[in-house]
């Protein structure tokens, strides 16, 4: 998925005709001085495209909504894009080396921090603020990424937040005492997601029966199937949304096992939906409900104006493409206008309870992604995906 192979002169040309094919979007639709150029260097065609597009638009939708009111600082805001092509890693640097040669001062890299690594690097390299719209670990910082890292930050919760609220939701809310838990080890999100999870609900006084994994495409997921059926338990836990996720739930269900399954945002959305198979007693925390029911005014706003350009998102983590904007247009504000990356660096750093479209968003010196924000829960029952309350974690869990 990530390719370590040197281009040819093919991929050499693919690029440049993505790079030369981008819209930019300014309340005018014309390219002018005055401007901020942002490079947005994501997966818009692989297997994180049904995450990387709905950011990539209500980006796109939340700059012209600054543009018209005028912009940050007198100066419209300019986006720039590049395809990564199933985050190939020569493919993301050149992105990067592209765009930033065409004036970008502030980096956009895809939903998962392993795919997008090679963006961040090469962005971090160049000293540049780099955001993730929803990256959910606290690896999008100093962490994974060392010093320079200082530079990079998600607006996806950390999972160390949305693991907490999970397993405080199913502790407290849904009373369930007893747990099994699956971790799909083929990305940290999914791997951290659990941990987290396991660590704050036995400090809730939970008890997790039974700890499986796998990784993705490793032909084992029948054999977990059979395990997490020999355990009884209130809850079957899990972070996943990749290809095996959708033969996990199907084989659980397959065995007459109805045991409520709790999921992380990953398993947000019906795409993934067996065929043939009624999703029922699933539940799962996520961004916002894209069924037509979130409780706030503002996203079902973004969503009908996706939907207007025919491109309605499939998860709720859209609106953290949003909320990415309204952070660099924050910390630029803040900054007074300056773009350097180290400057906005150290705005975003200190956002408490900053308001965005997507809620009151907070940083730290250590947590580089999101926590504190208030999660959406849904319930699914014969196949209807339906939005309950609005949670947030009271503490964060550890890994």
């Amino acid at each position: 998925m990530r390719g370590t192979k040197r281009w040819g002169l093919a991929a050499v040309l693919a690029v440049a005709v993505a790079v030369a094919a981008v819209g930019v979007t300014t309340a005018s639709g014309a390219k002018s001085a005055g401007t901020i150029k942002l490079a947005y260097v994501a997966d818009f065609s692989g297997q994180m495209a049904p995450f990387d597009n709905p950011a990539l638009t209500a980006a796109k939708l939340e700059i012209k909504k600054i543009n018209g009111k005028g912009g940050v600082n007198g100066k419209q805001l300019v986006l720039l894009q590049c395809n990564t092509q199933n985050s190939k890693a020569d493919v993301s640097k050149s992105c990067v080396d592209n765009l930033v040669g065409q004036g970008a001062v502030v980096g956009l890299v895809t939903c998962d921090v392993d795919f997008a690594t090679a963006a961040i690097t090469e962005f971090l390299n160049k000293g540049l603020l780099t955001i993730a719209p929803c990256i959910g670990t606290d690896q999008m910082g100093p962490k994974r990424f060392g010093a320079k890292g200082a530079l990079a930050f998600s607006y996806g919760n950390v999972a160390q937040d949305e693991g907490a609220a999970m397993a405080e939701h199913a502790f407290n809310v849904k009373h369930w005492k007893t747990a099994v838990t699956v971790t799909d080890n083929v990305i940290v999100y999914f791997k951290n997601i659990v941990q987290a999870f396991t660590s704050r609900y036995r400090q809730l006084g939970g008890k997790v029966v039974d700890a499986e994994s796998f990784t993705a495409g490793d032909k084992t997921i029948g054999s977990v199937v059979s395990r997490v059926n020999a355990h009884k338990a209130a809850v079957i836990v899990t972070s996943d949304g990749f290809a095996d996720w959708s033969t996990e739930f199907a084989g659980i269900r397959s065995l007459h096992n109805n045991t409520p399954i709790m999921n992380s945002w990953a398993g947000d959305g019906t795409f993934w939906y067996p065929k043939g198979v009624k999703v029922s007693n699933y539940w799962y925390p996520t961004y916002a409900s894209v069924f037509g029911d979130d409780p706030s005014k503002d996203v079902k706003a973004l969503i009908a104006q996706m939907k207007a350009v025919h491109q309605p998102p499939a998860t709720g983590g859209f609106v953290t493409g949003a909320a990415a904007i309204d952070g660099i247009a924050a910390a630029i504000t803040q900054s007074g206008g300056s773009t350097k990356g180290s400057t906005l660096a150290a705005k975003m750093a200190k956002f408490h309870n900053l308001p965005t479209i997507s809620g009151k968003v907070s940083f730290s010196s250590t947590l580089h992604s999101v926590f504190g924000r208030a999660y959406r829960i849904i319930n699914v029952q014969n196949s209807k995906p339906k939005f309950v309350q609005l949670y947030t974690a009271k503490k964060l869990g550890s890994l």
